[in-house]
């Protein structure tokens, strides 16, 4: 089992910067590939971000490409969603995965859910 923990979520306004966090318990850390997913009110769960175990491979939605950018420290248990320029629309809940070791897109790819955190961006 794996629990995962989410932080640093709030209200920004548009253009700003937000650093959100997942610190993560249980199993080895570093067995796992993690991923941001995010919903919006009234919207389906939608993919952010990825990243395999060890940090070699990342895989990002088009809609925040060259904007956000997913990282981890497995001796700190914790992968990080660095998120700038934001926009009104990613506005949503903000949820941390794990899954196996590789990268992946599909949110039945993985085992394991935080709770999410909520960002909201103001314009």
């Amino acid at each position: 089992q794996v629990r995962l923990v989410e932080s640093g979520g709030g209200l920004v306004q548009a253009g700003g910067s937000l650093r959100l966090s997942c610190a993560a318990s249980g199993r080895t850390f570093s067995n796992y590939g993690m991923g941001w997913f995010r919903q919006a009110p009234g919207k389906e769960r939608e993919f952010v971000t990825a990243i395999s175990w060890s940090g070699g491979s990342t895989v990002y939605a088009d809609s925040v490409k060259g904007r956000f950018t997913i990282s981890r420290d497995n001796a700190k248990n914790t992968v990080y969603l660095q998120m700038s320029s934001l926009k009104p629309e990613d506005t949503a809940v903000y949820y941390c995965a794990a899954g196996p070791a590789g990268v992946a897109a599909a949110g039945a790819w993985y085992d394991y859910w935080g709770q999410g955190t909520q960002v909201t961006v103001s314009s």
